[in-house]
């Protein structure tokens, strides 16, 4: 019994030894590691720290969270913003594919191709200038017999026109008759006395008639010298006139002359034989065409225009002098053939610059590239590039704004900002993102230019302010101060009749803060009564007005907002016009087809 509980007791002095070892080596295999790998996991959690999900808003790029939400403009879900890094470079932005969508983006490549412009001109109906005659008195005298009895007259070639008493000319027709005794003798006194008689306009055959006959004529005919209509009666019968007295105007219509107004930046696509199809307003239903057969060399400095002239034959005397004209001129720019062309639609201006977004084509995700480039003519819809871009990039041509917006306030090189940077708005954000407060105040504005809120009564109301409007516009177009007064005073009336009470909320307080401006503008245009002083305040107007209109919209109307970069002292204005047709009211008749439209608001 003792053997056995001594083999015991070193049974479990051994177990016990094992057993301290194997808790050593298992902490050195086992808790060794578990210690690496907490401190890789610290070392993970504080990457990730660093490596914060930024969320963001797919419509509205410039929105920026720390965690997700909704986004405060347009009530989206927040998405998290992937594979942005602060060292992107600064003339790259990089848009997600659902921003694209919304934003409604679109590209084209660029093509070589020849560029046309279709050119559009006003003009007038002229006389043709060498089919004028104008007939003046050769000598003194007193209108015997006058067959011209109104202005308008048709009249033959020839045919007797009045007869005038001059006692001159008898005593030059008394000194020709004792000429013609020393005829022989003195040849050149002769001729000098019938010589005398031909400056005063008689032809040879009544010379030789008052020779032949002995006695001195009393009465002198004036003859036609073509065929045509008097547009002028300068005398009454029983007039006296004096050697130069104008007496008459003839002009021979079958043949008229159309002058036409190419503006300073329309005179490159004129050249001379181009054909212009023309429409006058009396003559409805009817298309003229003509060959340009002049261009004028010199510009006018007042209306900044040169006349293009074409000519048609008259026949049927349907166009008079004086009648408006309204010509297209579809001509290609000499020179310009194999041009590289881009949309309108895809450029951004800033005073000098002109800019564009080149979509990146080695990108996975969209990312477009701010390019300034330097432009050409002006071809219609599209212009001509002289540099910045290579045929076959692929350029954006709708959301450019969003793009470059994005751009903006991601402080990338923009339109605005071509540097970087982000662009100021009047406030200081010291160049971060910006507070819920104003984030939510920008949302409202937008919010409020959707205008999904605007009553219906209230639209109209507006509505009959634009109807009283265009009345006025009619009468700056017409330069008569005295009724721009009177239609001003009737805007102001709908103005006020204007039930702000039917807004609510930001709507309410956008229309109070617009309403102050167009009273002031619209009460200064019925007092004055300078029309180049009420040209001035209706420019300030419609900026304001333009507001009112995008903001709350019309009833079954539709207004197009038109520009003309020469009004208010060369700064360039705006208006509007139920019509696409250009009707400037800036400067009326001297300059009425200067501009273009820039928006339709329906």
């Amino acid at each position: 019994m003792k053997t056995s509980i001594k083999i015991n007791k070193k049974n479990i002095v051994y177990g016990t030894i094992l057993f301290v070892i194997g808790l050593f080596f298992g902490w050195l295999f086992f808790g060794g590691n578990d210690n690496v790998k907490t401190t890789e996991t610290m070392e993970h959690m504080h990457e990730d720290a660093e490596k914060e999900t930024i969320w963001t808003c797919s419509m509205h790029p410039q929105i920026k969270q720390n965690k997700p939400g909704k986004c405060p403009f347009c009530g989206m879900d927040l998405i998290p913003l992937e594979g942005v890094s602060e060292n992107d470079s600064p003339i790259h932005i990089q848009m997600s594919e659902s921003a694209i969508r919304i934003a409604e983006v679109q590209t084209t490549k660029v093509v070589k191709t020849t560029p046309f412009k279709e050119v559009y001109f006003p003009g007038k109906v002229k006389a043709d200038e060498r089919n004028i005659m104008k007939l003046t008195a050769r000598f003194p005298g007193r209108i015997e017999k006058l067959n011209i009895n109104f202005t308008g007259q048709e009249v033959s070639k020839g045919e007797l026109l009045a007869k005038i008493y001059s006692p001159e000319l008898v005593t030059a027709q008394k000194e020709l008759f004792e000429a013609m005794k020393y005829k022989d003798s003195n040849p050149q006194f002769y001729q000098a006395s019938r010589n005398k008689l031909k400056l005063w306009d008689l032809t040879d055959a009544q010379i030789d008639k008052i020779v032949s006959s002995g006695d001195p004529e009393f009465y002198f005919d004036i003859l036609s010298p073509i065929t045509g209509t008097v547009t002028m009666r300068h005398v009454a019968l029983g007039d006296y006139v004096k050697e130069g007295t104008p007496l008459f105007e003839v002009i021979n219509l079958s043949h008229v002359w159309v002058m036409f107004d190419a503006y300073e930046s329309d005179i490159p696509w004129v050249k001379m034989g181009d054909k212009i199809q023309f429409t006058i307003k009396s003559l409805p239903g009817k298309t003229f065409t003509g060959k340009v057969t002049f261009i004028d060399p010199v510009v006018n400095t007042k209306t900044r225009v040169a006349y293009v002239r074409t000519e048609l034959d008259n026949p049927r005397g349907l166009l008079k002098p004086g009648m408006f004209t309204s010509g297209i001129l579809k001509t290609m720019l000499p020179g310009g053939e194999n041009a590289l062309v881009i949309p309108k639609s895809s450029i951004l201006w800033t005073g000098k610059r002109s800019v564009v977004y080149v979509k990146d084509p080695d990108k996975y995700k969209p990312t477009f590239e701010y390019r300034e480039i330097t432009l050409g003519e002006d071809a219609g819809n599209y212009y001509v590039v002289k540099e910045g871009l290579e045929e076959g990039e692929e350029i954006v041509t709708n959301g450019v704004f969003s793009i470059d917006a994005a751009a903006q306030l991601q402080g990338k090189s923009s339109m605005m900002s071509p540097k970087g940077g982000m662009v100021s708005t009047g406030h200081n954000h010291g160049g971060q993102s910006m507070s819920k407060e104003e984030m939510a105040q920008m949302g409202k504005s937008e919010k409020m230019e959707q205008r999904s809120e605007v009553s219906t009564s209230f639209k109209k109301q507006l509505t009959k302010v634009y109807e009283k409007y265009l009345i006025m516009k009619d009468a700056f177009v017409a330069s008569d101060a005295k009724k721009v007064s009177d239609a001003a005073k009737k805007v102001s009336n709908a103005i006020k009749a204007v039930n702000m009470g039917l807004l609510k909320g930001d709507a309410h307080m956008t229309w109070m803060e617009q309403l102050e401006t167009l009273e002031k503008s619209i009460k200064s245009i019925g007092q004055l009564s300078n029309i180049e002083q009420q040209r001035n305040e209706f420019a300030n107007f419609n900026l304001t007005f333009y507001k009112s209109l995008k903001a709350f919209g019309l009833k079954d109307a539709t207004a197009y907002y038109q520009y003309c970069p020469m009004a208010y002292r060369d700064q360039g204005a705006y208006w509007f016009s139920d019509s696409e047709e250009i009707r400037n009211p800036y400067f009326g008749e001297a300059m009425l087809g200067c501009g273009e439209n820039r928006e339709i608001l329906k």
